[in-house]
């Protein structure tokens, strides 16, 4: 068999062979076969948009686009390089990055992190490479935060994961420029598993930003990741999104972090693109003082339904959130906010805000909100709320009074409702940002 494709579908054998291909322990191919048999029997999810066209045996879980990962560029094969040159991201690594990954097709293709960094003890490495080098440290949280009892889609991500960044930030270490991993599928009918693993140990710091692209086709693809995170006590962990997936993706995610004592966790979210868009990153506040904040976009239009949110879980007393999450609906796209927030018994003292705001730019879309809130103790502070609102007429006509034609002042006025969002990304991913939303607006 070719090594670099499988044929479609899955199956036990198919799961063998990805697990072989990348030369795995036992108890790695005992993980994947034991998700296979609860990704069977876990049903479809009973909320948010219907999946009935999806078709898993339509998929194509695994291709190879390289035999090994490169941590020089020059090394990466000339088609593939050609692609992530076009979306620059060798540019973004020169420029304000301290390290890189770029995923092509099942596969990290690169990943390079400059050497002082190395020196320093921090880990940034393909997924693979994690499991191979520090089998250990990798092994006490794999799959503990995110288990593949999970859900389905976090089942089916355990039987066949491939690719992704494994990353550890040592005691006491700030590391004061991004790390960033860049997605991209490139075939039809292709299903991408990656998987991430971040560690960020105590009195550490570390920003991640991924960005992912796909080409249009006819046919779906299917991207179904998962991401877990634990923040130790005192460090500070941020997760930038900025997904521009093609329309005939099915974006099915599950993304958590834990966090322990006096840590911070930080989810910035921004979802422009895919068919179908099901994502609610989640936070576990664990030690007393945790902190999560989770702020996050979404640009839904013709033939798109963006459900995303989040979730957030007070454990332990003194701990504070915020969610403020943004959608804006163009052309009969479907927007939708699902979220829970739920404070237990044993916060006391806790703090939470949920703010929803949706910009709806004509009669044809929709805008929809389902907040869960469960409150268990009354010594907590709970804020929500939510608004709906359309192009302000008045502001409108002002703009055109004073000489701006309607279509750049509709542009202004929806960057303006975006800015909260677009001013926490670094320069380059808000200037791209700004850039996407005038491409989505013609």
């Amino acid at each position: 068999m070719n090594k670099n494709i499988i044929k479609k579908g899955l199956t036990e054998k198919i799961i063998k062979e990805i697990s072989s291909f990348k030369e795995e322990p036992s108890w790695m191919l005992e993980f994947r076969l034991k998700s296979f048999e609860i990704f069977k029997s876990k049903p479809m999810p009973s909320f948010g948009p219907s999946l009935k066209d999806l078709d898993f045996d339509s998929i194509n879980y695994y291709i190879r686009p390289q035999d090994k990962t490169h941590t020089k560029w020059e090394d990466v094969p000339k088609n593939i390089k050609e692609t992530f040159d076009h979306l620059g991201v060798p540019e973004s690594e020169r420029g304000f990055l301290a390290g890189t990954g770029a995923q092509f097709e099942s596969e990290m293709v690169y990943h390079s992190l400059k050497e002082h960094l190395i020196d320093q003890g921090i880990i940034f490495e393909s997924i693979e490479n994690g499991l191979k080098n520090h089998e250990e440290l990798f092994k006490k949280y794999f799959g503990k935060i995110v288990p593949a009892s999970d859900n389905k889609f976090s089942a089916l991500n355990s039987a066949v994961w491939s690719g992704g960044s494994f990353i550890y930030i040592p005691k006491g270490i700030k590391l004061d420029m991004p790390l960033q991993a860049y997605f991209r599928m490139n075939s039809e009918n292709l299903g991408q598993f990656e998987r991430t693993l971040i560690i960020t140990d105590e009195d550490s710091f570390l920003h991640y930003i991924e960005g992912c692209t796909a080409p249009v086709y006819t046919t779906d693809s299917l991207h179904s990741a998962v991401v877990e995170i634990i923040a130790h006590e005192n460090s500070r962990m941020e997760y930038t999104t900025l997904q521009n997936w093609s329309k005939n993706v099915y974006n099915l995610v599950t993304k958590r972090a834990f966090v322990k004592k006096n840590a911070e966790m930080y989810w910035l979210d921004v979802n422009l693109g895919s068919k179908i868009t099901m994502k609610y990153p989640a936070i576990y506040l664990m030690g007393e003082k945790a902190k999560g904040e989770i702020q996050s976009l979404a640009f839904a239009e013709k033939g798109q339904n963006i459900d995303a949110g989040a979730k957030i879980f007070h454990i332990a007393k003194k701990t504070s959130s915020l969610v403020l999450s943004k959608s804006i609906s163009k052309n009969g796209g479907i927007s939708t906010y699902r979220g829970i927030t739920k404070i237990s018994e044993d916060a006391n003292f806790s703090k939470s805000k949920t703010t929803c705001d949706a910009l709806i730019l004509d009669n044809t879309s929709i805008s929809n909100t389902y907040p869960t809130n469960d409150i268990r103790t009354n010594s907590a502070n709970f804020e929500h709320e939510a608004k709906v609102s359309r192009i302000n007429d008045e502001k409108l006509h002002y703009l055109k009074s004073r000489g701006i034609n309607e279509k750049e002042a509709n542009t202004m006025m929806i960057n303006g409702f975006a800015d909260p969002i677009t001013k926490k990304l670094p320069m380059e991913y808000a200037v791209e940002l700004n850039r996407l939303i005038e491409l989505y607006l013609k």
